[in-house]
């Protein structure tokens, strides 16, 4: 080659043709050398590739074993319950079964945060344990996620649970679920609920965020301790047609009537007072008891130096701190502290943290809701599975006395017949000294039963109230105690599981209408200056839609009346919606007859909606929205029983950083 280029290049004499032959069989060549190369890569990328595939071939293969795997111990699982037979009896087959299902099958996996999720374990099959899903076996197919082959003979209800992509822990992959309290609540110490179609609380919502849930990102472990965190910074604000200075927090009773001015007036109110702080710590004794601590708090109170024109200084308050003891295996929970009332409905059995609120906006929830937060001690089992709940609670009591057409000062009510009675103290030392504090004898008690059957979560609790005062003739005295109480339920009907439901709740008694939103009177006072227990009744429906994961709506009604009870003496009327009293200046704006306008009844119509629309590891951001509508009746008096209404709209932004 050497010689044939010398040669031609000499018999060209170099040129421009020469040239030209030249570059042209250099470039030949440099671009059979580079073919040559290119063809050495293609080959080995080819190679990788192929090596990829069968990697993938071989993964796609475990992830097929393993979802198998689990779906052949859901089946026994969901067998074994079928069969109905006791722990001890089954205790030894079922044990083998399992032990033989896979050589190497896991009999557990773990949860976010460590959590312990079991799925198969011969040593506590068919008992209650922390974390075990509960099946049901019915005629069907039960298959398992991710695309596990169908096994024959059962069906999974919305317990559906798969591999993490990191193949280091489970995933939930169907809302609402019991892997979502056990899972990715860590915090919920109650698990294996009775599959109702309703389940817990989705964590994200408002009715969650209103009962306590904290979130998973501020999970902190000191030892054996877990703590978590949770709360929210909120802006809210409200538009209404009428004055009433309670900001976001509807006080009805206040709704003016056409004679006062601030009737003719639209207000404008917004505040950041209800950010909430909280904190759950939770130690695990062993596998199925553990205790734990609640902690939360927001600024919702109004302090004596609380001023709307500068500081705007509201108030760090309480609004729980309880202790929890729960044994899952035996099936008892005890509760002591400030917690939500027994009362209060529920979503999942008889669970703190699990209470069917409602999602507005506004800081009073919703007229005709039943609720109180408050000290309590709790007992509470569990039968069937976690499917059954009964509870007693001793909480702590107070009497909302109504003294109109009485003379009273600090708790002491002067009657017609020249006695003195006594209903209270206005609070010293550490206390509200501008509020009165009713004399109680005994706790409230409270009993509840709560039942999660296949569909749906119903409840029916009763009450026993015990007003107490003391009445003074002369030099000498005698205490009075009446009996008051009443009943009531609710229920949660899952119409789409996962997307609409409706709940339902009602209470009716005598002497107990301060579990109502609204604060109707309990009491009055009799003739003799004993208590006198009103009769009230409050009630409350609404729908629920979740259309997709990060949007809610709703639609609720409710509603709060109160009966009367009135005595006549000496020419003067006394007791509460006595037809003695004067309503005729309600009507006329500075009117100088009389509106004693003893409240009826107070209903509310809301709608609203809440928009998460940033979500990440950052947390949630959500928006909401929600317009209402109250009316407010009188009982009839003199010039009649005018009504008289409010309309508002809310707005809220929230960001949940533990969410």
């Amino acid at each position: 080659m050497k010689l044939l280029t010398f040669r031609t290049l000499r018999s060209l004499r170099l040129s421009g043709r020469g040239y030209l032959f030249l570059g042209t069989t250099l470039g030949a060549l440099m671009l059979g050398t580079a073919a040559r190369a290119d063809d050495d890569i293609v080959s080995k990328i080819e190679q990788e590739m192929s090596r990829l595939q069968a990697a993938q071939a071989h993964v796609q293969e475990e992830q097929r074993a393993i979802n198998h795997d689990m779906a052949v111990l859901k089946a026994e699982i969901a067998r074994h319950h079928a069969s109905g037979s006791s722990a001890s009896h089954a205790s030894a087959p079922h044990d083998g079964q399992l032990a033989t299902a896979r050589p190497d099958a896991r009999s557990d996996v773990h949860a976010e945060h460590g959590e312990r999720i079991t799925t198969a374990s011969a040593r506590r099959h068919g008992l209650k344990t922390a974390e075990a899903p509960q099946f049901t076996a019915t005629p069907g197919e039960m298959t398992a996620a991710a695309g596990a082959e169908p096994v024959r003979g059962a069906v999974a209800r919305r317990d559906r649970v798969s591999l993490s992509p990191t193949g280091r822990g489970v995933i939930d992959t169907d809302k609402g679920s019991e892997l979502a309290v056990v899972g990715h609540r860590a915090e919920d110490v109650l698990v294996h609920f009775a599959e109702n179609g309703v389940g817990p609380h989705p964590r994200e919502t408002l009715g969650a965020q209103s009962a306590g849930a904290v979130g998973d990102h501020g999970v902190f472990h000191l030892g054996p301790v877990t703590l978590m965190l949770g709360g929210f910074v909120d802006t809210a604000a409200v538009l209404e047609n009428r004055h009433v200075a309670s900001d976001t927090f509807n006080y009805w009773q206040d709704m003016p009537y056409p004679n006062e001015p601030r009737y003719h007036t639209n207000n404008f109110d917004g505040g950041a007072r209800y950010s909430r702080l909280s904190l759950l710590a939770r130690g695990n004794i062993n596998s199925e008891a553990t205790i734990s601590g609640f902690f939360e708090s927001d600024f919702g109170a109004g302090a004596v130096t609380t001023d709307p024109y500068e500081s705007n200084s509201y108030s760090f308050r309480l609004r729980q701190a309880y202790l929890a003891y729960d044994d899952n295996k035996e099936g008892w929970h005890f509760l002591g502290g400030q917690a939500w009332s027994l009362l209060t409905p529920g979503r999942a059995g008889i669970v703190a943290r699990q209470e069917s609120l409602p999602e507005t906006i506004e800081a009073s929830m919703l007229a005709g809701q039943t609720w109180s937060r408050q000290w309590q001690v709790r007992i509470v089992k569990d039968f069937f599975h976690h499917r059954l709940w009964t509870g007693l609670s001793i909480e702590n009591p107070a009497t909302l006395y109504d003294t109109t057409g009485f003379s009273t000062s600090n708790g002491a009510v002067s009657m017609p017949n020249g006695s003195t009675v006594t209903i209270g103290e206005n609070g010293v030392g550490l206390t509200n000294d501008t509020a009165n504090f009713s004399n109680e004898i005994a706790p409230d008690v409270i009993g509840k039963v709560a039942y999660d059957p296949v569909w749906g979560h119903y409840e029916m609790e009763g009450i026993l109230h015990f007003p107490h005062d003391r009445v003074t003739m002369g030099n000498t005295g005698h205490n009075n105690t009446a009996i008051g109480g009443g009943a009531g339920g609710s229920m949660i009907l899952p119409l789409i599981p996962g997307k609409v439901e409706l709940r339902m709740a009602g209470l009716a008694g005598w002497g107990i209408n301060r579990y109502g939103s609204v604060l109707l009177p309990d009491a009055t006072l009799k003739a003799n200056g004993s208590p006198d227990p009103l009769f009230g009744v409050q009630a409350q429906a609404g729908v629920i839609a979740h259309p997709n994961p990060r949007i809610d709506v709703y639609g609720y009604f409710g509603t709060q009346r109160v009966g009367h009870s009135y005595f006549n003496e000496n020419g003067s009327s006394y007791g509460y919606g006595n037809p003695g009293y004067s309503n005729a200046g309600c009507l006329q704006e500075l009117s100088t007859l009389s509106c004693t306008a003893n409240t009826r009844s107070v209903s509310e119509i809301t709608i609203g909606g809440w928009w998460r629309f940033f979500k990440g590891k950052f947390g949630t951001v959500e928006a909401g929205t929600q317009l209402a509508y109250s009316r407010r009746q009188i009982w009839s008096g003199i010039g009649g029983d005018p009504h008289t209404s409010m309309s508002q709209i809310f707005f809220d932004f929230r960001y949940l950083p533990f969410q």
